[in-house]
């Protein structure tokens, strides 16, 4: 959607994909997801990852948009809690993010003049370990992680409660993400500006769109 820019209050940031992207922790992410999947079938991981590829296909064909990996999971017999639980001792974010200073000092900016909130379908053990290799601590107002309701984005409860918790109205309030059907759809349709960010150069234009006043 089209909005001045100056109207904006409070930004709204999903976390992985957006403020950092890194095919080896995704890759780490996948590779853990299919070994849970793979404990609760009895098969090995490799079987694991074609049954959960197969089941994203099926969630495809039926909601139309992309499923989350918990969504995935969960169709498979999973549930949140205890793929959170498998993520937080098996991941290791310290082994494949580094601090981007741009980034760093894009937030640092933008801090300065709105307050920050974090929205992620991430667990907030892993979200704080993850913020910390990225040089983000102290930045956010707020963190908002799956394990406050258990429920993966989009989730209407939850977007309802950002809005009431931070005071914007829908108008002011900006959502940056990586993933339109997970992150940005829900708000959009809720009237808030979004942004679809997918790698670090089009998350860095976000200084020049809102410096000048632009149209997102």
């Amino acid at each position: 959607m089209s909005l001045p820019a100056h109207e904006i209050r409070g930004i709204i940031f999903d976390l992985d994909g957006t403020l950092y992207v890194s095919p080896d922790f995704a890759a780490a992410i996948q590779e853990a997801a299919a070994a849970y999947v793979a404990g609760l079938k009895g098969i090995v991981p490799g079987q694991a990852e074609r049954l959960m590829a197969a089941t994203r296909t099926l969630l495809t064909e039926e909601t139309g948009g992309v499923p989350t990996l918990s969504a995935v999971c969960i169709r498979l017999g999973g549930n949140v809690r205890d793929l959170h639980t498998f993520f937080q001792e098996r991941l290791r974010p310290e082994a494949c993010l580094d601090r981007n200073e741009q980034v760093i000092a894009l937030l640092e900016g933008f801090a300065q003049r709105f307050p920050l909130y974090l929205f992620t379908n991430n667990n907030r053990g892993l979200t704080k370990r993850i913020i910390d290799c990225l040089g983000l601590n102290g930045l956010f107002r707020r963190i908002y992680a799956i394990d406050d309701t258990w429920k993966a984005k989009p989730d209407e409860g939850m977007l309802d409660r950002i809005l009431a918790d931070t005071g914007l109205k829908p108008s002011e309030a900006l959502f940056v993400g990586d993933r339109y059907d997970v992150d940005l759809r829900l708000p959009e349709q809720r009237g808030c500006p979004v942004y679809l960010s997918q790698s670090i150069e089009q998350l860095l234009r976000l200084e020049e769109i809102l410096g000048a006043g632009n149209t997102l």
